[in-house]
C-alpha cells in the first residue's frame, strides 16, 4: 500500500464520478465567498485582450537560463513572464519581468517575503492567498480539478497542468499576446523519482538556474514531464487553433515540442 500510496496521494477502490464533482463545486464555492476572489476576477477581466498582437516571452527556471544575457533584454518592447522564484536573478541583473506566475503551494511559501514586498504584477495560486497580502498588483489565479484543460479566458479558473509554465501559456493567451516564447524551459531534471512526489532538497539544486533555488532542506515536488509535455502540446495546439504561436528559445535542453526558434530570432524578426 505504501508504494501505491506514492502514486496516488489519495487512493480509493473505486473511481466516484460525484465525489469528484462534490470537491470541485465545494472548493470553488469556497473561494467565491473570499473577497479576494471578487477582486481578481476583476483584475483578470481588465487583462483580457490587454496585449492583442505583441510578444511575450516565458521565463523559465533550468540552468541553461544563466545561459541569457538578461541586460540585453532591457527596452525591448516585450512582455516577460517570470516564473515561481525568478527573484534569486535580481541581484545579478537590472532586468526585471512585466510579471510573475507561481502556483506550487512550497514555492509560495518558501518566497512569500518577496511576493508580499514587490510591486510587480503577480499571478499566485489562489489556495495561498492568505499569506499573501491582497493589493492592485496581485491577482489570485484559482485552479479547477477538471482535467486536461486550456482555458483562453482565464477570470473563471485555470488547469496547472503538472508545470507553472502551462499557467503562464494560458494567462499569455487570456491577454492576447500574438507570439509567445519559452527561455530556460530544459524540460530535464538531474534529480530522478516518482512524479509530484514531496522531497527533501539538498545543500544545492542542480536543477534549477540558481543552487539555492531548492535547497538546504526545503521541500519541493519532483516534475512530472509526460503530464507536462501532454500539457504543452495541448497549449500548442490552441494556439494554432487560434492563429497564434507558441515556440521554444530555449539554448539546449530536451523540450521538442515546439518549433525551435533563436531567441535573437524571436526578438528581432
Amino acid at each position: 500500500m505504501e508504494t501505491l500510496e506514492q502514486f496516488d496521494r489519495l487512493p480509493r477502490a473505486i473511481v466516484n464520478p460525484y465525489f469528484n464533482a462534490l470537491s470541485i463545486i465545494k472548493n470553488r464555492l469556497i473561494w467565491d465567498l473570499n473577497p479576494s476572489s471578487w477582486s481578481s476576477r476583476k483584475k483578470m477581466e481588465k487583462l483580457k485582450d490587454s496585449h492583442v498582437g505583441r510578444k511575450a516571452i516565458i521565463i523559465c527556471n533550468g540552468p541553461s537560463l544563466r545561459k541569457v544575457n538578461f541586460d540585453s533584454l532591457i527596452g525591448t518592447d516585450i512582455y516577460f513572464f517570470g516564473l515561481n522564484k525568478i527573484n534569486l536573478m535580481f541581484d545579478e541583473t537590472a532586468f526585471r519581468p512585466n510579471a510573475v506566475v507561481a502556483s506550487n503551494y512550497f514555492v509560495i511559501e518558501q518566497n512569500k517575503e518577496f511576493y508580499n514586498s514587490t510591486d510587480i504584477q503577480l499571478f499566485l495560486n489562489s489556495d495561498k492567498s492568505d499569506i499573501i497580502k491582497n493589493r492592485s498588483n496581485v491577482v489570485f489565479v484559482n485552479y479547477s480539478g477538471i482535467p486536461r484543460k486550456f482555458a483562453r479566458d482565464c477570470s473563471m479558473s485555470l488547469f496547472q497542468g503538472h508545470t507553472v509554465t502551462y499557467t503562464a501559456m494560458q494567462l499569455a493567451f487570456h491577454m492576447g499576446f500574438s507570439e509567445v516564447a519559452l527561455i530556460g524551459c530544459d524540460h530535464h531534471f538531474e534529480t530522478k523519482g516518482i512524479s509530484n512526489k514531496t522531497v527533501i532538497a539538498g545543500e544545492t539544486d542542480p536543477n534549477h538556474f540558481h543552487p539555492k533555488y531548492f535547497a538546504d532542506g526545503v521541500k519541493w515536488d519532483l516534475p512530472d514531464l509526460l503530464g507536462s509535455e501532454y500539457h504543452y502540446d495541448l497549449a500548442d495546439k490552441t494556439y494554432k487553433q487560434f492563429g497564434r504561436k507558441l515556440v521554444n528559445c530555449t539554448e539546449g535542453g530536451k523540450l521538442e515540442v515546439f518549433e525551435r526558434m533563436k531567441l535573437e530570432i524571436f526578438i528581432n524578426k
